[in-house]
C-alpha cells in the first residue's frame, strides 16, 4: 500500500467520521475508498464494517442512560437484529466477488435513495412507545440482514422499523438505533472475520481517521448546514453507482 493509497483512506476515514457525526453516510466513503485501494467489493464492504464499528459504540456510550432504561426491548430487538445480521453476513460472504459486484451498484442506487428519503422516513415524536409489533420485529429483521449483508443507509432504515417495533420518542429511538448497530456489526464482523474477509492493514489505517472525523464533526455539526452534507452524500452514492454501472 502506497503513501499516496493511505492518505487517500485516512482523509476518506476522517470526512466518514465527520458526516456520520452530523448527517450520517459515512459508510459511502469508506466503501468507495476501500475499493478504489484495489479491496474485492466483499473485502472493501467487510473492512468497512470493521471501520465504522467505534463510531457505533461511542455513539451508544453517549445514550448511555437511556439504554439502562430500555433493557427490555432492547433484549428483544437484539436478539432478532443478532439473527437477521448473521443471515445478512452469511449470504454475502457465500457470495463470489463478481456476483456480488452486480449487486453493488444497484446497492448503492437504493440506499442513496433511502438516505435521500431520510427525512421523510424519520418516525414523528409522538412520545408513546408501546411493545414490539410482530410487523415491526419483521421489519427489524429484515434491516438487520441488510446491516449484515452491506449496511449503507442502514441507520435510517432502522429508525424507520423502529418506529414501527416499539414507538416512542426520536431519542428513545436513536438510543436503540445505536445500541442495535453495535449488535448487527458485531456479528458481521465475526463472520467477515472468520471468512477471511477482512483487510486489517487497511482498517488499521482508517479507523483512528473515522475516530478524529467522529470527533471534529461534533464541533462542525453547528457550523455546517446538514443540508449541504446530505447532497455530498448523496453525490457520493450515485457517483460510486454509475462507476460500478460502468466498470462493471
Amino acid at each position: 500500500m502506497s503513501i499516496a493509497m493511505m492518505g487517500l483512506l485516512f482523509v476518506a476515514g476522517f470526512f466518514s467520521g465527520v458526516v456520520n457525526a452530523i448527517a450520517g453516510g459515512g459508510t459511502f466513503l469508506t466503501f468507495g475508498a476501500l475499493t478504489l485501494a484495489g479491496l474485492p467489493p466483499i473485502s472493501a464492504n467487510a473492512t468497512s464494517s470493521i471501520v465504522q464499528f467505534p463510531g457505533y459504540i461511542t455513539s451508544t456510550l453517549a445514550y448511555a442512560r437511556e439504554i439502562r432504561t430500555l433493557w427490555k426491548p432492547a433484549l428483544a430487538l437484539g436478539l432478532v437484529s443478532a439473527l437477521g445480521a448473521l443471515g445478512g453476513a452469511l449470504f454475502l460472504v457465500s457470495l463470489s466477488n463478481p456476483a456480488f459486484r452486480g449487486m453493488v451498484p444497484w446497492l448503492l442506487l437504493a440506499a442513496t435513495a433511502v438516505f435521500a428519503a431520510g427525512p421523510w422516513l424519520r418516525p414523528k415524536n409522538t412520545g408513546e412507545s408501546h411493545a414490539a409489533t410482530p410487523l415491526g420485529l419483521f421489519t427489524q429483521t429484515a434491516t438487520s440482514f441488510y446491516g449484515g449483508f452491506f449496511g449503507a443507509g442502514m441507520g435510517i432504515m432502522m429508525l424507520a422499523s423502529l418506529g414501527l417495533a416499539s414507538g416512542g420518542p426520536y431519542h428513545r429511538l436513536n438510543a436503540l438505533k445505536n445500541f442495535l448497530s453495535i449488535i448487527i456489526a458485531a456479528v458481521a464482523i465475526a463472520v467477515f472475520t472468520a471468512a477471511g474477509a477482512v483487510s486489517w492493514w487497511h482498517a488499521l489505517v482508517m479507523v483512528p481517521a473515522v475516530a478524529l472525523g467522529g470527533y471534529a464533526g461534533v464541533s462542525l455539526a453547528k457550523r455546517v448546514p446538514q443540508e449541504v452534507l446530505r447532497w455530498l452524500v448523496m453525490a457520493a452514492g450515485t457517483g460510486l453507482a454509475v462507476y460500478y454501472f460502468i466498470t462493471g
